[in-house]
């Protein structure tokens, strides 16, 4: 069941992600795969800066956070 949550916590992530960096989602398995790369990257950002908390907001701002940042970084590279 927790599976089924983070699979859920990353697409609501990378949806949020995608309207707040670009203004659209970048649909579901685009979204899901910058949900769950953020939650990884999020949380171990989270850690560094010693900010680990319990709960499902949390864990759906840290993905978000995570997120944004990986955009960030993949827009970096990208050619204009």
């Amino acid at each position: 069941m927790n599976f089924l949550l983070y699979i859920l916590i990353g697409i609501l992530a990378g949806f949020l992600a995608g309207i707040i960096f670009r203004g659209a989602g970048f649909g579901l398995i685009v979204n899901l795969i910058v949900g769950v790369i953020g939650g990884f990257l999020g949380g171990w950002i989270m850690k560094l800066v010693g900010l680990q908390k319990e709960g499902l907001g949390w864990d759906l701002l840290t993905a978000v956070v995570g997120a944004l940042l990986l955009l960030w970084i993949v827009s970096l590279f990208k050619r204009k």
